[in-house]
């Protein structure tokens, strides 16, 4: 597995289902090959697998049994006998150990050594023989999103300048008004300035799962000692053994000294590394910072409380140990660790994988445990300008996936992308006007607290990242934003698909055409919150929470618009309205070249910017869609045309009706 690690800019280094035909459903045959997530990289090797068993069998209660059908199947591969290798060396027979039950019920398993590609792929397959099995897949290894660094000049100007006595800042944080634009700037930031109006995120705690938290005084570490450092391997989390421990604090991930940086048995392939990122500390400080205490730099949700886990040490973590941290922060029991006593309303991930998602992966399991508790699960995107859809979690079903945008509004380089974006929120495009090259500038970073140690923590600092790492808590602030205001509101918590639909339907519309979809605009702190708790988005005179009532060109009957743009993920409005008695409304986007265009409708208020929440909908593949009604209101009907993967020229829209 590839993983999506993005990178600092003072490195600029680098960051199978076969369907079987169907029988009778109840009986048809499972191929072993549509059971295994395979390893893709020649150049990786495994010594941990995670089984999952069925329902019902003997292996999915019995930790026996289930190591017992992982050493038959090694026999069937015959790695369970001494060989000799290509160089000559005598390779010892195989051996395997049960390491844990997961908290969602799947089994990890050890192998005495680390097995080539071919090995893991056909040992895979042998254990996906058994019936008992529902899925395997070796225990991926993912990392933090590991983001573009801002070059060390502008890093000294940061220092200066939130040392420097406040001015006249609202909030009066130092570095809030020179550095934090993607907090207030109306075309690429998230509009945080206007939702302080309206909630802070009391009450609410987010569980960010990444590499833990450092002691920094602008941020409140109060739960620090509350989370839990879940990395159950020494070499990845530094430790002396393989145990888990109380607290979430960071104590390095460094890969520049050994043995992570030896080409033998280090994540370094070739040496070098780099020092420790203390990213998780850099995402805390972006959902939570303390603000307006005259220091440093403000936070989205800055009442709200910060619950560290780590989960990612020295080359990253496990899928394993992020599955359970997942399944802890949730309120999910966790064999061998206390219970949670502050679960999580929100779960930030700012780190992946590249690796699809599978339906009976422990990560996809865990991540439906902490929706169906209701808590919201946020993931970045990726950084590696791809289709999300082959990253996880980032890809997984019911997660919001974030994209980044720069100051611009335009997607950033390097942003992952795709139908599975739910939307995009500022993480910086790192180049003047969001560009793909030049010399890095202040307003290309996502600025937020951070740590001078190059391998152990030093003292506590401040530095800009760029990347989907940034863009995530931006969302996931304002998630506890939402929920705090809802709770102070007396009203129900919002479910996690009524989060989503918040989101997506408050989403302000991209301000330029984008070369991918990435989502379904960019997010808008105030008008999600407004739209939560008042059910309108904050627009003058509308009441649906939509983005407004905006009529964009107003269509005349039976008439013909020709030469019609729409843009990569980008949306175009259009009007008409029915007058009684009128019958067989017909709405229509004709011809036009490239693209795959989609027509929504609703009648009397402005479909959201993605079309969730439209009356009717017309996707078909290719521009020719149409929507027909046969006995329309007497309203004004407000039609959205949106753009695919590429742009659409020279469209044709037409409306007519019969009176």
């Amino acid at each position: 597995m590839k993983s999506f690690r993005s990178f600092r800019i003072n490195a600029i280094a680098a960051a199978l289902a076969v369907a079987m035909p169907a029988i009778h459903a109840a009986n048809a045959p499972t191929s072993p090959d549509s059971k295994v997530t395979a390893v893709a990289d020649a150049n990786q090797a495994h010594s941990r697998f995670i089984v999952t068993y069925r329902d019902g069998s003997a292996e999915r209660g019995s930790s026996t049994a289930a190591l017992q059908n992982v050493k038959a199947a090694i026999g069937r591969t015959g790695l369970d006998r001494a060989t000799i290798s290509s160089t000559g060396a005598n390779v010892a027979p195989l051996s395997v150990t049960h390491q844990r039950k997961l908290a969602v019920g799947s089994d990890l398993i050890r192998t005495s050594r680390k097995l080539s590609q071919n090995e893991a792929n056909n040992l895979m397959l042998q254990i996906a023989a058994d019936p008992a099995v529902a899925h395997v897949q070796p225990d991926l290894l993912l990392q933090a999103v590991k983001d573009f660094r801002a070059p060390a000049d502008l890093e000294t100007a940061v220092r200066q300048r939130t040392n420097a006595q406040p001015k006249t800042f609202t909030p009066d944080d130092p570095g809030y008004a020179t550095y934090q634009w993607h907090f207030s700037n109306p075309i690429g930031g998230a509009n945080i300035n206007h939702a302080w109006d309206l909630a802070d995120g009391t009450g609410i705690t987010v569980a960010v799962i990444d590499t833990g938290i450092t002691d920094h005084p602008d941020i409140d570490t109060s739960l620090a000692d509350a989370g839990y450092d879940f990395i159950s391997d020494a070499y990845i989390s530094g430790r002396t053994t393989d145990a888990r421990v109380p607290g979430g604090w960071d104590t390095g991930d460094w890969t520049n000294e050994a043995p992570w940086n030896t080409a033998s048995d280090g994540c370094v392939a070739t040496g070098g590394g780099e020092p420790s990122s203390w990213h998780g500390t850099h995402v805390s400080g972006t959902v939570a910072e303390l603000t307006n205490n005259g220091s440093g730099m403000a936070g989205i949700a800055y009442n709200a409380k910060v619950l560290p886990l780590r989960a990612l040490g020295h080359c990253g973590g496990y899928e394993s140990d992020i599955a359970d941290a997942i399944v802890w922060a949730s309120g999910g029991h966790v064999d061998g660790l206390p219970d949670n006593t502050h679960v999580a309303q929100v779960i930030n991930m700012s780190l992946g994988g590249a690796q699809q998602c599978a339906a009976t992966s422990p990560e996809y399991l865990a991540i439906q445990q902490a929706i169906g508790r209701g808590v919201t699960v946020i993931a970045s995107a990726g950084n590696s300008a791809a289709d999300v859809s082959s990253f996880t979690p980032a890809g997984c079903a019911g997660v919001i996936a974030v994209a980044s945008n720069g100051i611009t509004g335009k997607r950033a380089f390097y942003s992952n992308y795709g139908n599975g974006v739910t939307l995009s929120a500022p993480g910086g495009g790192v180049y003047p006007n969001d560009g793909t090259s030049g010399q890095p500038v202040n307003e290309g970073f996502v600025f937020s607290a951070l740590n001078d140690g190059e391998t152990t923590p030093g003292a506590p600092n401040y530095a800009g990242y760029a990347g989907t790492s940034q863009a995530s808590p931006h969302v996931a602030g304002t998630v506890a934003m939402i929920l705090g205001a809802t709770q102070a509101a007396g009203m129900p918590a919002p479910t996690p698909d009524e989060i989503k639909t918040i989101l997506t339907e408050s989403a302000r519309p991209f301000p330029v055409a984008q070369d991918h979809v990435i989502g379904a605009g960019i997010v808008d702190a105030a008008a999600a919150v407004n739209l939560a708790v008042n059910g309108d988005d904050g627009d003058p005179g509308d009441g649906d929470g939509d983005g407004g009532n905006d009529p964009g060109t107003t269509l005349t009957k039976g008439v013909i618009l020709s030469g019609q743009a729409v843009g990569t993920g980008t949306a175009v409005r259009y009007s008409i309205t029915v007058p009684a008695g009128a019958t067989t409304l017909n709405i229509r986007t004709i011809g036009g070249s490239g693209g795959d265009v989609s027509l929504y409708v609703k009648a009397g208020h402005s479909p959201a910017a993605d079309g969730s929440n439209a009356d009717f909908k017309s996707v078909k593949p290719g521009n020719n869609e149409a929507v027909v009604l046969q006995k329309p209101e007497a309203t004004t009907y407000y039609i959205l045309v949106t753009g695919g993967e590429s742009a659409t020229n020279n469209l044709s829209v037409l409306a007519d009706y019969k009176l």
